[in-house]
């Protein structure tokens, strides 16, 4: 059978590996879905056409909006834009007045604090997000939060594939986003699309983001950990604590626990999909406003994961979410230091970041040269960016080359 326009495109973004499981073309046609792949990732399903001429222009649109055929950065208003996290108005050390709030997030809990402000103070009626899964604790799913204590149980990382613009609404009434950076990427795409203006766009918070593990990589890790799956009635990646711990609870009562280093660093990290690697934005820089971690460092500059308050940076990205910002800190919902944080401190704690983008020029010279297409960035300084590391540069692309061309990993596409 013929494949349609459609399915032919979004099969390309997939077969390349540069699909970022967001689901941001669940906006484009009620034709796709999204499900788990047989690696284990979030991917786009498409059903037959029946109108020649819708299917046409949806293909068009999805080539307009996807983040695995195109990312063009946001240009900023303020003039003001670092190197790795890109443009800002204002970025602080941050955190949830409220010390569950604080405790039970990520991250300092920034995101939940403003996603329980967002709906109680009726700014939006929900906040799209994700939570673990309350049949299988082990996934992630897509949800509407609607209330403080549903953004509670939906506090705390979750290193598993989801694709929260499943539950998105471009109506800035109906729902706020929290998510990937691509995620905020793709709906900021499809606003573009829209011609909707900046002020009448639901908020987006986006968190910094290390790319997305395979369902495979959890379910591994709680199985090497002594668990069955089937009897996990609990599963948190972190949070609980700053960073806390990746932490299953079974049926009987007991638990099991790693540290964040070692689950994310000898296990989670390890499985991620391609387009993460390939990745010139990791800190949100589509959204109004993005968090992430400010850890303490080592000597060595090498962050520290010692068990402490937590402590997140929040960049406010535009003129909005720089005063919802000071809004919520008058609110008493988030407090923030009294003087802004140079952007550059959070630089020598967040190493993973700045590397991706000195080196992103290489990895993508090199899928080319191992016969994959790459999607098409703007306004990220690649060039630039490659010139100062050129050596470095130059081994990545190899380096990358020759990891592509022994990738096994059996792929199924739409």
């Amino acid at each position: 059978m013929k494949m349609s326009r459609l399915e032919d495109v979004v099969r390309g973004v997939v077969e390349n590996d540069n699909c970022t499981g967001c689901g941001g073309c669940s906006l484009i046609s009620d034709r796709i879905d999204m499900s788990l792949d047989s690696s284990g990732f979030s991917r786009p399903q498409v059903a037959a056409a029946t109108d020649a001429t819708a299917d046409s222009s949806e293909a068009r649109v999805f080539s307009r909006v996807c983040p695995g055929v195109r990312l063009a950065a946001p240009r900023a208003e303020t003039g003001r834009e670092h190197p790795t996290f890109g443009r800002y108005v204002s970025a602080w050390r941050a955190h949830a007045l409220d010390p569950d709030i604080r405790r039970l997030g990520s991250s300092g809990g920034v995101l939940t604090a403003l996603s329980a402000w967002l709906i109680e103070s009726g700014r939006t009626e929900s906040v799209v997000g994700s939570r673990a899964g309350e049949q299988s604790p082990n996934r992630t799913v897509p949800v509407r939060i609607m209330s403080r204590d549903e953004a509670l149980s939906s506090a705390g990382s979750r290193y598993g594939p989801v694709s929260n613009l499943t539950e998105y609404s471009p109506d800035a009434a109906v729902n706020a986003l929290v998510g990937k950076p691509c995620e905020v990427s793709a709906a900021a795409q499809y606003h573009d699309h829209l011609k909707t203006p900046a002020a009448d766009r639901p908020i987006a918070l986006a968190f910094f983001c290390a790319g997305t593990p395979s369902q495979a990589a959890t379910d591994t890790l709680v199985a090497d950990m002594g668990a069955d799956l089937e009897d996990v009635v609990s599963l948190r990646y972190r949070g609980d604590g700053w960073p806390g711990e990746f932490k299953v609870t079974l049926g009987d009562g007991t638990s099991r626990a790693m540290s964040y280093e070692d689950s994310w660093g000898k296990h989670l990290g390890r499985d991620l999909q391609w387009r993460c690697k390939l990745c010139p934005d990791g800190t949100g820089a589509h959204a109004d406003i993005a968090v992430g971690d400010f850890w303490d460092a080592d000597d060595d500059g090498f962050p520290v994961f010692e068990e402490q308050e937590g402590i997140s940076v929040a960049i406010a990205r535009n003129k909005r979410g720089h005063q919802l910002l000071l809004e919520a800190a008058r609110a008493g919902v988030v407090v923030l230091d009294e003087l802004e944080l140079d952007l550059d401190e959070v630089a020598d704690v967040q190493p993973l970041q700045v590397k991706r983008r000195k080196l992103l020029l290489g990895r993508l010279v090199g899928r080319l040269a191992a016969g994959k297409r790459i999607p098409t960035y703007s306004g990220y300084h690649l060039v630039r960016n490659a010139a100062r590391e050129w050596k470095a540069t130059y081994r990545e692309a190899r380096g990358t080359r020759h990891r592509t061309m022994n990738d096994t990993t059996p792929k199924r596409t739409p």
